[in-house]
């Protein structure tokens, strides 16, 4: 553990890790929203367009599209020129193709500007539990990030509320719940103002002044509210600071591929498709499938709203395990209870047996996320762990890109038992990933998980 790592290390959770907690979680809420809303709006669009089943399952994977190239690129960037510049800049480009994508009227200026909108939030809500989770001591990181990932819970109950209330209620009601999406833009202002660049990343790019200096207001702010920060261990400060020899893009991806990282890099891959390729299955068509299935469209809003409701206390139960069991025990648990979950809605036959399997399902699969929010960035060294995560990120929305057209494909012909069945055969193969190719997290620093796991 170096210097700087010793001083994050002993730093109480305080004022200033709640502050950070709201920032980054404000943009976890609008990247759900934004993600989540065109569940609600694609059955109005299905009529007033007059669009096919295929064009509609496009249309649910559009987020996705983009979400793939800007999770990759955000990844990459953040390791080479800063976390909180791609978190900024990530945020203004999907507010503003949100706000032009609600004044189109046709199906390919807005799928085109929904593939941008995606690669905005793709961009942003890869760099956030990276950036954050490396200003947070080990003792309470894994609650703290499981917590910043709950956030997104709200963004999709406060889409399911938008599209419960004012979809349904009005023509352009679509238009009005996608043009509050691109509301949050007025966010950069503040963030601009209260987030420091990561120290660990200043160090490990040999920025050692510019990272003592962030250390310096952060500490300074602490003695200020009162708290008294014990002395450095001279046993934590041992290790002399990281390389600063700085990677460029190809030996970035070349570390995550090599012999040391790839078993890391691979099981990350699995655990990220597995999740996302399930969830988007069941939440991207749930309004349509139920509408489908006889409901009128207010009707299945309801159901979904309700489980949508679900995902709160699911992520933040898991957020509250990760500290507890360790995040592969959380992840492999939730995943496992999902997959049952599914199985369960696969061979509903009432409106309260789908209610019944569908908030089950949200809770366990939402929980999933708030393990894997915190275990992926912790599993990279500092020099390419906004890249590995990026990359793992990327990886996931090919399942996020796919489910949605898949089940455009599967139910007509199979239904729901197909669907939901589907999911967990996946659910199953991500959660062995991660029990047989993970490594230990859970009360570990940043520093040591890569010097004794990944060397």
């Amino acid at each position: 553990m170096t210097v700087l790592s010793a001083r994050i290390e002993r730093l109480p959770f305080s004022g200033f890790h709640r502050k950070l907690l709201l920032v980054g979680g404000l943009g976890y809420t609008f990247d759900a929203m934004d993600a989540a809303v065109i569940a609600f709006v694609l059955p109005v669009l299905r009529t007033a367009w007059e669009l096919s089943s295929v064009q509609i399952g496009v249309l649910a994977s559009a987020n996705f599209i983009g979400f793939f190239f800007g999770a990759l690129l955000s990844g990459s960037l953040g390791d080479l020129i800063g976390r909180r510049k791609v978190m900024m800049s990530a945020l203004a480009v999907y507010c503003v193709a949100s706000l032009f994508s609600a004044l189109v009227d046709d199906w390919s200026s807005f799928l085109a500007l929904r593939v941008i909108a995606g690669l905005g939030t793709g961009a942003e809500s890869v760099i956030i539990a990276p950036y954050l989770s490396e200003f947070v001591a080990r003792r309470y990181r894994g609650a703290f990030t499981g917590a910043l990932a709950g956030f997104f819970s709200f963004g999709f109950v406060a889409a399911a509320l938008l599209g419960y209330l004012i979809v349904p209620a009005h023509p352009a009601g679509w238009r009005i719940v996608i043009l509050i999406t691109a509301t949050p833009v007025l966010m950069l202002l503040w963030w601009r103002r209260v987030l420091p660049e990561s120290p660990r990343w200043l160090e490990s790019q040999g920025r050692t002044a510019e990272a003592d200096a962030v250390m310096d207001a952060v500490e300074a702010r602490l003695v200020r509210a009162g708290h008294a920060l014990p002395a450095l261990d001279p046993q934590d400060v041992a290790a002399p600071p990281p390389s600063d020899s700085r990677g460029g893009l190809r030996k970035n991806y070349a570390t995550l591929l090599s012999r040391r990282l790839f078993r890391i890099t691979g099981m990350t891959w699995l655990m990220w498709l597995s999740i996302t390729f399930s969830y988007y299955s069941f939440f991207t068509w749930i309004p349509s499938l139920l509408v489908q299935s006889g409901m009128t469209i207010t009707k299945s809003f309801g159901y979904s709203l309700v489980m949508y409701l679900a995902q709160v206390p699911g992520y933040f139960s898991a957020a509250w395990l990760n500290d507890r069991i360790g995040r592969q025990a959380t992840i492999v648990g939730y995943m496992l209870l999902g997959g049952i979950a599914a199985l369960g809605l696969a061979f509903t036959h009432s409106d309260g047996q789908i209610m019944l399997a569908g908030v089950l399902l949200s809770f366990f699969m939402n929980g999933t996320y708030a393990g894997v929010y915190a275990y992926t960035p912790e599993v990279f060294p500092t020099q390419v762990r906004a890249t590995g995560a990026g990359l793992a990120s990327a990886i996931g929305r090919i399942g996020g890109i796919t489910a949605p057209i898949l089940v455009g494909f599967i139910h007509p012909v199979a239904g729901f038992a197909g669907v939901f069945g589907m999911t967990t055969a996946v659910l199953l193969l991500g959660s062995a990933a991660v029990m047989v190719l993970g490594v230990p997290t859970r009360g570990r620093s940043l520093e040591e998980i890569a010097a004794s796991e990944l060397h």
